[in-house]
């Protein structure tokens, strides 16, 4: 979880860095926060859900490769955290459709993905 969280402010860090809030914006106003994600650019938007996909499929496996047995379900929990952390996310700020819909897509794939490269190759017997 620790590398899922560093991941994840490295995100946020790069679209406050490419779509910073006007010089004085009173970041602590929920609606000065919904005006300002209302207006990120939609290649910004795009390179977040990348991101976030990779920092899923990032913890997802670690979490996956180092439990014990590699057993898929520490992997799948730590996805799930993530999945159910966006969401959140995503109700309370005013993302396009299209956004979402990327990230919902994304982010169990990436799980998948990730659950099936961590556990390894399986072993007959």
């Amino acid at each position: 979880m620790a590398v899922a969280l560093g991941l994840v402010i490295a995100v946020e860090v790069f679209g406050a860095a490419v779509h910073p809030f006007p010089p004085g914006a009173d970041t602590s106003d929920p609606e000065v926060i919904k005006a300002h994600v209302a207006k990120f650019p939609h290649w910004v938007l795009a390179v977040v859900a990348i991101a976030w996909g990779l920092t899923v499929f990032v913890s997802v496996w670690l979490a996956t490769r180092l439990g014990p047995n590699r057993h898929p379900a520490h992997g799948i929990f730590v996805g799930l955290l993530l999945l159910s952390a966006v969401t959140c996310n995503m109700t309370m700020l005013p993302y396009p459709v299209w956004f979402e819909v990327t990230n919902w897509v994304i982010f169990p794939a990436a799980i998948y993905a990730a659950v099936m490269v961590g556990r390894g190759p399986r072993r007959e017997g």
